[in-house]
């Protein structure tokens, strides 16, 4: 006899935990399958590990090369690699326990199954020899690294993140295919870490999403740290020869080539849809591999939800959860709940890292629909930055002209991903200049560049002493 569930989640992270989560706390019958690594990419080979080598990197990079005046250390430094891998799995392993083997085993209505699971019907799935009937079903089964149709690829041994962050030994250099923050984190992991860096980007600039002046600030920081950066690149061909990955490109018309030991592709992801067999289920996909939903996360099967990666962008842990919930809550009680992503705030967690909500001042103002007033302040200009001697970055505003409601924020900051959230609250619940001006800050901080950054449109605040308001 076939098991039958209230609700069938295929896959094992963020999204399919939040709503595995919310099934457990409405008492439904349901069922988790998943044939990764439990906790998906984000504990595993993301977001955890990553900012755990990113900042074991920092701490070695800025206390070798950045020390305060008066400090001196003359009997050098070294970093053990193997160390630091061996300490980050173990954290990793740690958290993986914590966060989400102990919380799956503390969900009494969740069963969860190990395994790939297939559609066989609208109703239906199988997993190796066995079947699994649901009255509804969550799909968060993730991305993957996209591997890019460049000639020779196929013979090349070259890492994707998953086993950049497992490398025994530091290679002493390093090819990465990519400049949006994937690439970019780990360009400056490695580079802090020793290894010699080329970052190759396909547009005209790195970080082509964000604000020009952020894209220009942090190239400029990261080639001053010693990371070679070209844009406009044509990816022509690849080779391995013995050790060395030796890769072909066109730069504004001239070829040239580039070797290093090690050649990482973070040329994005793609959505995990392709073994689901979703056609079977109604299921349509759109031309980014992604599942088709709309704002309460449903696909064209109307029994059938979707959150996280698998949706396609933006593919960020905390959207995930949050398409998690919406998508089990309306699959077990139809709350109608609908995803927001006016507010959504992402980050690139280099140092300075970058953090944005809401629209840049070009995507604000296309078609003319809104009329935008955008001013930026340099860090220069604030005390916190200038006291710890850090004025690496920027903040900008971007508001309406007539009612000066805050509509996007962009930092360029070393403490950006903490910073930003002031400008989630101000995008989320339409605040206003005035309401930031108006909002007492601690002194000193990072956090005050909010302040100074809407101050801006309406004093010369080179004029101002430190406390103004």
């Amino acid at each position: 006899m076939k098991s039958r569930y209230e609700l069938v989640i295929l896959g094992g992270g963020a999204a399919a935990f939040s709503a595995a989560i919310r099934a457990d706390r409405k008492g439904a019958k349901a069922l988790m399958v998943d044939g990764g690594t439990i906790g998906g990419t984000c504990v595993n080979v993301g977001c955890v590990p990553s900012k755990r080598l990113l900042a074991v990197g920092d701490q070695f990079f800025r206390i070798v090369n950045r020390p305060f005046p008066g400090l001196r250390f003359e009997d050098g430094w070294s970093a053990n690699f193997r160390s630091v891998i061996q300490s980050k799995d173990r954290m990793v392993r740690s958290l993986r326990k914590s966060k989400y083997e102990d919380v799956l085993g503390s969900l009494k209505d969740v069963d969860h199954v190990r395994g790939y699971a297939s559609f066989v019907g609208p109703h239906e799935v199988k997993v190796g020899n066995q079947r699994y009937e649901g009255d509804k079903f969550v799909i968060g089964t993730g991305s993957s690294a996209t591997i890019p149709s460049i000639p020779g690829i196929k013979e090349v041994d070259y890492l994707t993140n998953i086993e950049a962050l497992s490398l025994k030994d530091r290679p002493d250099s390093m090819i990465v295919l990519g400049g949006r923050a994937l690439g970019l984190e780990f360009a400056q992991m490695y580079r802090h870490l020793g290894a010699q860096v080329t970052v190759l980007q396909r547009s005209p600039r790195i970080l082509p999403e964000e604000e020009p002046e952020i894209s220009q600030h942090l190239e400029r920081y990261l080639r001053e740290e010693g990371i070679r950066i070209h844009t406009s690149v044509e990816f022509l061909s690849m080779e391995q020869r013995k050790d060395r990955k030796v890769l072909a490109v066109r730069i504004k018309g001239r070829k040239r080539k580039f070797e290093a030991d090690s050649l990482l592709l973070a040329t994005g992801r793609t959505p995990n849809t392709s073994g689901l067999n979703l056609p079977t289920a109604g299921v349509g996909v759109k031309e980014d591999k992604g599942v088709k939903v709309d704002s309460e996360m449903r696909s064209t099967a109307s029994h059938i939800f979707a959150a996280g990666d698998v949706v396609g962008k933006p593919m960020l842990e905390t959207t995930a959860a949050k398409e998690g919930y919406i998508a089990a809550e309306n699959a077990l009680a139809n709350r109608g709940l609908k995803m927001d992503y006016r507010a959504v705030p992402h980050a690139v967690f280099t140092n300075p890292a970058v953090a944005s909500v809401g629209p840049t001042d070009a995507e604000a103002n296309e078609g003319g629909r809104i009329r935008c007033a955008c001013n930026t302040v340099l860090l220069k200009s604030v005390p916190k930055p200038i006291i710890v001697d850090d004025t690496r970055g920027l903040v900008k505003i971007v508001a309406e002209a007539e009612s000066h409601r805050i509509l996007g924020v962009h930092i360029l900051a070393s403490l950006a991903p903490e910073m930003i959230h002031e400008g989630v609250l101000a995008v989320k619940h339409g605040l206003t200049l005035e309401d930031l001006i108006d909002t007492v800050h601690v002194f000193p901080t990072y956090s005050e560049s909010m302040k100074f950054a809407a101050l801006s449109f309406f004093e010369d605040i080179e004029k101002l002493s430190c406390c103004a308001v």
